[in-house]
């Protein structure tokens, strides 16, 4: 009876206040700005035109493209389940996962590069050239194998910095909310004044060479800041002793739980398919000064809504479940997007600019409302599903559950690459194209196919969401004994230290 007095205590505690571990932290000043840079430098990047880049730069054939990401994709698979193995039974000095950070970030980053470079090695060649399309596919499969290591890494590394699940959370609400005043976005807008003024001719320059300069500098920036965060931050959550067992970590994705949930529900949500909206603006409007401007002024006026929505998250949390917040901004997304495209819909509004452009900054504003929300709860969620494999199994398999978790999804995105390549033939796409004219009919398709078709094809994600099992109590619960056990691992351990051999 009197064991389960402490227990009690934390509960009534955590239904209070919604807090476990209310006073402790563990990272300092130097590891919070370290956690910012690097949530700042993940988008500090021109990835939104990568498509532009191979379609009408690169060229490669949309056919060819397909059977490159269908092997690939296959590798990625495989690689994904060695790899996993491998860094979920690393016990080092470093820690479990920053060997692989430190190591590998560099030479990385270095391969990376090369990407860029793609149109000065093979100058106006075509889709089909030979030469060019055995380099893209090796380059891809070495930076697949090579980047595996670092993703399964990282993913793991963030729920390990601190054992304290609100301090992550206060990470997490910080990073977001500052690094959009820092400008993450900058180089995306930068980047598509200069396309705008290369593709009108106002600029005479090649398109390849604002390609390699912006995507090298920021590829070079980004790096940096994510090796400075590796190299200052900590692992601070144990590790059992023991070494998983590889059957262990894939049957936790059947066995906890939440991973499973989220696992159905990135599964089902996985079906989504469509185009970017960036190539909508591009292709049925064309690149030009005012669209970039406007973009740019609906992002400068909603930013501080999506700032402010941050102040939302700890109410919200406190009075409200992960699971109704997790539901609700989904179906929120959801209806902001149907808006969207039931607009550009009527009267063919969506090859008029202006009204497109209105709507567009309307639907963005009210999307940043729950823009915190969104960003918090789905981060957290996950750290949670780790914490909870852990009290449930004893031991923490970060890397190989989040791979079982992500071996379906690889499976179908090889699919769904081979069937994007296909339908971007079938819609009648034309590489190479002047911008802006495109048919008719691929214009109209490529705005369904941005606007509506990934709502519709990834609505059923939202179904094992309704089922999240943990609530406050099971929470404090949780991480009451969590702490218990991790203390009791610790002392264990520097009995054992001080034992004579």
């Amino acid at each position: 009876m009197a064991d389960s007095e402490p227990l009690k205590t934390v509960e009534r505690q955590e239904a209070a206040s919604g807090n476990v571990f209310r006073s402790y932290n563990y990272v300092g000043t130097k590891e919070t700005v370290a956690y910012l840079f690097n949530d700042w430098s993940n988008t500090f990047n021109i990835n939104g035109y990568k498509n532009r880049f191979i379609w009408d730069v690169v060229k490669i054939d949309f056919g060819i493209s397909a059977i490159v990401g269908l092997f690939t994709g296959v590798w990625d698979v495989v690689n994904d389940i060695i790899v996993s193995a491998v860094v979920d039974n690393t016990r080092s000095r470093l820690g479990k996962f920053r060997p692989y950070l430190i190591l590998l970030q560099i030479p990385l980053s270095l391969i990376g590069l090369l990407y860029w470079f793609l149109p000065y090695f093979f100058p106006n060649t075509a889709g089909t050239f030979i030469p060019k399309l055995i380099f893209y596919f090796v380059f891809n499969v070495i930076t697949e194998t090579a980047g595996t290591f670092t993703d399964i890494a990282k993913s793991g590394y963030m729920s390990t910095i601190t054992p304290n699940p609100n301090e992550r959370v206060r990470l997490i609400t910080l990073a977001e909310l500052l690094t959009g005043y820092m400008g993450e976005d900058m180089p995306g807008y930068i980047f598509g004044f200069l396309y705008d003024m290369v593709t009108t001719g106002r600029w005479k320059v090649q398109l390849r060479s604002i390609f390699v300069g912006m995507g090298v500098g920021c590829a070079l920036i980004s790096s940096a800041f994510t090796f400075w965060f590796f190299l200052v931050t900590k692992e601070r959550v144990p590790q059992s002793i023991e070494r998983p067992k590889i059957k262990e970590g894939f049957l936790a994705i059947i066995r906890n739980y939440p991973v499973l949930l989220m696992a159905l529900s990135d599964f089902f949500g996985n079906f989504a398919i469509g185009v970017g909206e960036r190539d909508y603006w591009i292709d049925v409007h064309g690149a030009n000064t005012m669209i970039n401007t406007t973009l740019a002024l609906v992002s400068g006026i909603s930013g501080p809504v999506g700032s402010i929505s941050y102040a939302f998250v700890a109410p919200l949390r406190k009075r409200f479940s992960s699971k109704f917040l997790w539901v609700g901004a989904d179906m929120y997304g959801d209806i902001l997007c149907l808006i969207f495209f039931l607009s550009g819909m009527i009267n063919n509004n969506y090859r008029k600019l202006k009204p497109m452009l209105v709507v567009y900054g309307f639907r963005e504003v009210f999307a940043k409302l729950l823009f915190g929300v969104n960003k918090v709860i789905n981060a957290d969620l996950w750290n949670e599903a780790m914490d909870y494999c852990e009290w449930k199994s004893g031991c923490r398999m970060e890397a190989t559950t989040g791979v079982a978790k992500s071996l379906v999804l690889k499976l179908q995105n090889v699919v769904k690459s081979s069937v994007f390549n296909i339908m971007m033939k079938k819609i009648g796409y034309v590489q190479g194209l002047k911008i802006g004219t495109q048919t008719e009919k691929t214009k109209r398709w490529e705005f369904i196919l941005c606007a509506i078709m990934p709502t519709i094809t990834g609505a059923l994600g939202i179904v094992p969401k309704l089922f999240w099992p943990i609530n406050k109590k099971v929470r404090a619960r949780m991480y009451y004994e969590l702490s218990e056990r991790r203390n009791s691992m610790v002392a264990d351990y520097m009995d054992g230290l001080d034992t004579p051999v």
